[in-house]
């Protein structure tokens, strides 16, 4: 263990809850929630804004060496910047969504990223969220934990947020963005979305939040409790 406590890797598919829970497990446990997510996200929003190409690798890479990425917790849950740019809301957009896949593919935007994630754990006391935490970044977790949830499930609950935000998407046009991301992150050459072999898996298709949390803290307390 670290000193600071233990390092929490939580991976699954997109809209799987991830970011929701890996946040409520941090706060139960005074841990730092680093959302993995939101720095893929974060680079994709600066691409955009730049209006470079989705494949053009060189450039895309100068632009994650550029960019200092971070995150501010608040009263209103954590924010995160780029260059000082509060871009908390910006990220979650449609446009961004639909590329953050094509972004993270890319061989040395995952590697300086990873990096970054790394050195942010060492100490412990962390949560970590994405698709390759327990495989990739953080190999030696004490804890992992893999979510599912059904394509119908998880369309749902982007269908719910969307609307609680004032954006009108249909569900069948989610359903598919959510099977070709799944599709996206499984296949990709780099740091594929996979199950790591000691990661214990967790379906979240007709749970709670609340009830995915308490199933994630009690396997983090049995596993505090017996080292």
């Amino acid at each position: 263990m670290h000193k600071n406590g233990l390092q929490v890797a939580i991976d699954g598919p997109a809209s799987a809850g991830k970011s929701t829970v890996a946040k409520l497990v941090a706060t139960k446990f005074n841990y730092i929630y680093c959302d993995t997510g939101a720095m893929y996200r974060a680079i994709t929003y600066k691409v955009l804004q730049n209006k470079v190409d989705l494949d053009d690798e060189a450039a895309i890479t100068k632009i994650v060496q550029n960019s200092v990425i971070s995150f501010k917790p608040t009263e209103n849950g954590q924010k995160v910047f780029i260059d000082g740019e509060d871009i908390t809301e910006a990220i979650r957009s449609e446009k961004v969504t639909n590329s953050v896949s094509a972004v993270s593919a890319i061989g040395s935007v995952r590697k300086q990223l990873s990096d970054q994630q790394q050195a942010l754990a060492a100490k412990g006391g962390i949560v970590m969220d994405g698709r390759d935490i327990g495989s990739t970044v953080l190999p030696n977790a004490e804890v992992k934990i893999f979510l599912i949830a059904s394509v119908d499930e998880r369309a749902e609950r982007r269908y719910k947020e969307n609307i609680a935000k004032g954006m009108d998407t249909s569900l069948e046009v989610l359903k598919q963005e959510i099977r070709d991301r799944d599709y996206k992150d499984s296949h990709r050459a780099l740091s594929p979305l996979v199950k790591a072999k000691d990661a214990i898996e967790v379906d979240t298709t007709s749970m709670t939040i609340n009830e995915v949390v308490e199933k994630i803290s009690t396997i983090i307390e049995k596993y505090l409790t017996s080292n």
